[in-house]
């Protein structure tokens, strides 16, 4: 895993020791930040005008200046995902506070979950807590949620985050049910991930109606799932050791990741 900030006179790679992304952004200034895989032998990208629209939108509202422009990041991007010579992840890091404007860029092999997992299904819990600023993409909520991120552990996929036994979304995803024939999320209170988007239009072109609040946790639906750039859909069976259905990814869950996968294959973008 490298880390690099990003200026007019070049790259510079910093001297970070860390074992995940989370942590490099504990060493970074205080910042709004995007997160995503390649694709196609790191040639392509799902969604990369949202992942940028996502740091510099925010910093034109606040009148600060990016270091480097758009394109100029985009061309270190690229030839940074063809040498690493694989599929990657990538952290994009803009700083607000400390050093405005501040670009940074780590960069790690992208490792998939497992086939089991998609198969399987995962467990996740919830916790009585939201974000402060839910537009905002901010570095200060992974500090926020650091004892709710050591929750996650080998049986605990996601925390899910709720608002008087409501879910708006998950800690590091977008949350979403399925209950008669509806695609149930949350569009107020949450962060609006990229891969969310997509999620909704394919919800939709498969038939499925889609209604805009938080569902309840004691409410009877029968699947649920997450969604993130970096894992795409991720079916959930079990909700605070609750098991949803009969226990293994349902049918709607398992048509959705199909579309998705073929929608990924089909407009992921060169770089």
């Amino acid at each position: 895993m490298k880390t690099y900030q990003i200026s007019p006179d070049g790259a510079r790679e910093l001297a970070l020791t860390a074992r995940n992304l989370d942590e490099v952004s504990h060493q970074l200034p205080q910042g709004l930040y995007t997160t995503f895989r390649t694709y196609s032998n790191g040639t392509r990208v799902l969604g990369l005008q949202a992942h940028l629209d996502r740091l510099y939108q925010p910093a034109a509202v606040q009148e600060i200046t990016p270091a480097v422009s758009e394109v100029e990041l985009r061309r270190f991007l690229a030839e940074t995902c063809r040498r690493a010579g694989g599929e990657s992840r990538l952290r994009l890091t803009l700083g607000v506070s400390d050093s405005p404007g501040a670009v940074f860029v780590t960069i790690q092999p992208f490792t998939p979950l497992s086939a089991e997992t998609y198969q399987g299904g995962v467990h996740v819990v919830s916790a009585e807590t939201a974000r402060k600023s839910p537009r905002l993409k901010s570095t200060a909520f992974i500090e926020s949620s650091a004892d709710l991120r050591k929750l996650v552990r080998d049986d605990v996929f996601e925390v899910l985050l709720c608002r008087n036994g409501s879910v708006l979304e998950g800690m590091t995803s977008n949350f979403y049910v399925i209950q008669a024939g509806a695609l149930i999320t949350s569009r107020s209170g949450i962060l609006l991930g990229v891969t969310r988007r997509t999620l909704i239009r394919l919800a939709r072109k498969a038939g499925l109606e889609v209604e805009y609040r938080a569902p309840d946790l004691d409410e009877p639906f029968s699947e649920a799932f997450l969604t993130s750039s970096s894992r795409g859909i991720v079916p959930i069976v079990a909700i605070d050791e609750k098991s949803l259905g009969n226990g293994v990814p349902g049918v709607w869950t398992k048509t959705l990741m199909s579309a998705y996968d073929a929608y990924v294959e089909k407009y992921s973008q060169k770089i």
